[in-house]
């Protein structure tokens, strides 16, 4: 099935979902796109740009010499191909996407789909491959929706990745800072401790000499929280991490519409839609080693639960209010739920509730 013969049944679906959730439906959605493996690393390349160029510009080189230029210059190369190798691995599994550059709107969004991906999942799983095609069209195309009849959520969105962004200092050694200087230099900086990492920096550039090792007990909890998935936790710190909270609750609860929509009204576009969801979500449970791994590594088995979660949290309010009280959600930033409510709908509810 090809990107332009699928877009009618696709443009379709996104009315339903705009009567379904009250989202007001744009006058144009972006076109359809089949696009090829190295097509997909490119677009979001593309749409990261702004945020390379924000962290690049954080780079804090070790000194004010002549080289702290080209240092910085090759940092941000580094770091743009660690960014770039990653995307790499990501796009042998991305089956398609609804492409939105969060930081800068001259960018326009796209709705991508990875046809290798979409063909080799088709031929693993069993199942019909334009039927495929036409579940992961329908699920991005919600996004569309989503973000074209809530046009602040772009901009909330890309405020709390500013936010987060604002706070970090990235070093040329690799390691991210929200701290003030003189904090770092007494070991009591926000989200830091006086013998962590932090402490071993200070003895580094105090000194001239080779950075103390943690003692055991440190170096242990290190690789615990590792292996628990907290990496990325322990590398931004606490105060830091409550911004990643509120931006995970917010694709949550975007990704949980998005499943919740697809299942209450998609059967009618789908009819095949339970089968290829059960199909999906074992694509999702079952995964090879070193997948497992990277996603344990990077915290995204977390963001997979959360997914759930906001799966849940649509259903609940559904269930008790109808899709009426749902779409409360789309009424701006401060009817978003939070983390605590994501998990507790009924906190949620209550909060929200319009008064008879």
């Amino acid at each position: 099935m090809r990107a332009a013969s699928v877009e009618p049944l696709a443009y379709d679906f996104a009315r339903r979902v705009s009567t379904y959730s009250g989202l007001e439906l744009p006058a144009e959605l972006p076109a359809l796109e089949a696009v090829d493996r190295p097509g997909w690393i490119a677009a979001n390349l593309k749409s990261m740009r702004p945020l390379l160029e924000t962290l690049t510009e954080r780079i804090e080189a070790p000194s004010a010499g002549p080289l702290s230029g080209p240092l910085r210059s090759a940092s941000g190369f580094l770091l743009g191909a660690q960014v770039g190798a990653l995307t790499g691995m990501l796009s042998q599994r991305v089956l398609g996407q609804y492409d939105l550059a969060l930081l800068d709107k001259r960018v326009p969004p796209r709705l991508l789909l990875l046809a290798p991906n979409l063909a080799l999942t088709a031929r693993n799983l069993g199942v019909d491959r334009d039927e495929l095609v036409l579940w992961v069209t329908i699920h991005e195309i919600t996004h569309a929706v989503q973000f074209s009849g809530a046009p602040w959520l772009r901009d909330h969105l890309g405020g709390l990745l500013r936010e987060l962004i604002g706070g970090l200092q990235v070093t040329i050694a690799g390691r991210g800072s929200q701290e003030h200087p003189d904090d770092i230099a007494t070991g009591n900086g926000g989200g830091g401790s006086g013998n962590g990492a932090d402490g071993l920096r200070d003895d580094a550039e105090a000194g001239g000499r080779w950075p103390k090792l943690p003692d055991p007990a440190e170096l242990r909890e290190y690789v615990e929280r590792a292996r628990r998935g907290e990496l990325l936790r322990l590398t931004l710190g606490e105060d830091r991490w409550q911004l990643v909270e509120r931006i995970q609750a917010v694709m949550s609860l975007i990704e949980g519409h998005a499943e919740h929509t697809m299942d209450a009204i998609g059967a009618e576009v789908l009819p095949s839609l339970p089968r290829l969801r059960a199909a999906l979500n074992h694509r999702r449970e079952v995964r090879s080693l070193p997948w497992r791994v990277l996603e344990r590594f990077l915290g995204l088995e977390l963001k997979l639960r959360q997914y759930a979660e906001g799966r849940r949290f649509c259903d609940a309010v559904v269930d008790d209010g109808g899709p009426e009280a749902l779409a409360r959600v789309w009424t701006g930033p401060e009817a978003l739920p939070s983390p605590a409510e994501l998990q507790a709908p009924e906190q949620w509810l209550a909060r929200t509730r319009l008064p008879i």
